[in-house]
């Protein structure tokens, strides 16, 4: 570098100003003339007066309700409470969780153990507080042998089991302990609970048949532990057995009842009549209808319905027609499906006429069939109508043919045919039998 250019660097550096920082005055010495100024930008936890810091610690804590609860009925308890003590204390809660902690607290205390009732009366503050989880971990200690069992605790145990999906396989695991048991046997409200359960999985016939099993099985422990059933368990049993087709043996438990001293009411013979129609055995079903109409018993809505249709799909429309006068008669309506299948098997059979007067009947009898509904269903009479009306122009044409080609044709036979065209042309429905050309 030559020594003119050396020069010139540093007589540029020199000067350059040298940057010095000096610290800042203190705020108390800065000449603001608005204070206003100053206290805006100064942090929060300063004060224009000095106090002194307090002392975290030294403050008093506050106390919630709930723990001022708990420590007054904590405090009631006196020494050596019992069971009974405890379960006073625990139903005199509102709050689920409260009831927990009093629970547990007592449970931690020297000399004393939870028995079957003051865990009943927890589990069941828990279930109605919607406290599922800690409740099913209250059951699992009672299955763990916390306490001693008895009847009312493990019925509500399997009650609560039965209610939660997941829970139901455990429901079956307690009452597999309670047969086992000596002095904890199932009752009445145990099977009861079980069937309600198992009948609430009969939702489709592949799922039925699996379930049916174990409806079968629990019917033989029932039977064998001497239990004897009352009409609901009986009406479950005839339910799982219609559900499956299986007619006979539900039609055996239905004459089994008198042995019970039960006596059958509206749902044994909706059961029945719905198993039979369902395995095509309509007739049967029936009968079982009047009997219960004899009895002065009503039937559901979708018993009914299922008559009509299996009667109606096996051409015995006369009975499929008293059946919708009677289900009318009941304050009931039938849906669009038995509406349809009444009257359009009527016209199909060719009796046209009479299936739009009943139409006609039905509707001022019917309040709730709707305009709507009566449009669908006049539509769907005049269709079939022209359906068949295309049905018969064609026999007839073909008739003509055939016969015209025959030197044996007479006049006669010409005439009838034309007659028939006309009325066909004149009336609304058909009335004429094709098959009265042929002989």
């Amino acid at each position: 570098m030559s020594p003119v250019s050396l020069n010139r660097l540093l007589s540029s550096t020199l000067k350059k100003p040298r940057l010095v920082f000096y610290p800042l005055p203190p705020p108390s010495t800065l000449q603001i003339t608005d204070p206003s100024l100053y206290h805006r930008h100064r942090p929060f936890s300063e004060n224009p007066q000095s106090q002194p810091p307090e002392i975290p610690f030294l403050k008093t804590p506050t106390r919630t309700p709930l723990e001022t609860q708990f420590e007054t009925w904590t405090q009631n308890l006196k020494p050596g409470f019992t069971p009974t003590d405890v379960d006073t204390a625990i139903r005199a809660q509102s709050d689920p969780d409260l009831a927990l902690d009093i629970f547990r607290w007592t449970a931690q205390q020297r000399n004393y153990k939870h028995n079957h009732i003051t865990y009943l009366t927890v589990i069941k503050i828990l279930i109605s507080g919607r406290r599922y989880r800690q409740a099913e971990t209250l059951i699992e200690e009672v299955i763990a042998g916390a306490c001693e069992i008895s009847v009312p605790l493990y019925n509500s145990m399997i009650r609560f089991c039965c209610g939660r999906k997941l829970l139901f396989n455990r429901a079956f695991d307690i009452y597999k302990k309670m047969l086992k048991s000596e002095d904890c046997k199932p009752t009445l409200d145990t099977y009861t609970l079980l069937f309600n359960s198992l009948l609430r999985r009969f939702n489709k016939l592949n799922v039925c048949y699996v379930y049916l099993h174990a409806v079968k099985s629990l019917t033989k422990q029932m039977k064998a532990s001497g239990v004897i059933p009352d009409t609901f368990v009986l009406n479950m049993i005839i339910k799982a057995y219609a559900k499956c087709l299986e007619v006979d043996e539900a039609v055996r438990v239905f004459r089994e009842m008198g042995l019970y001293g039960c006596e059958a009411n509206a749902y044994s013979y909706s059961y029945l009549v719905k198993g039979l129609c369902g395995k095509g055995r309509s007739g049967q079903g029936l009968g079982f209808y009047k009997e219960m109409k004899g009895k002065g018993l009503v039937p559901s809505g979708s018993t009914y319905m299922i008559l009509i249709c299996s009667l109606g799909m096996e051409r015995r429309f006369e009975e499929a027609i008293g059946v919708v006068f009677d289900m009318l008669g009941d304050s009931m309506s039938p849906d669009l499906l038995t509406y349809r299948t009444v009257l359009e098997g009527l016209c199909r059979e060719g009796m046209v006429d009479k299936a739009f007067e009943l139409l006609e009947e039905w509707r001022k009898k019917d309040g709730f069939m709707g305009e709507k509904n009566y449009k669908s269903l006049l539509n769907g009479l005049h269709f079939v109508s022209r359906q068949l009306d295309t049905v018969f122009r064609a026999s007839c044409s073909k008739l003509l043919d055939v016969r015209g080609d025959s030197a044996a044709a007479s006049a006669g036979e010409e005439v009838a045919v034309a007659s028939a065209f006309q009325e066909r042309d004149n009336a609304i429905f058909p009335m004429m039998n094709v098959d009265c050309l042929t002989t």
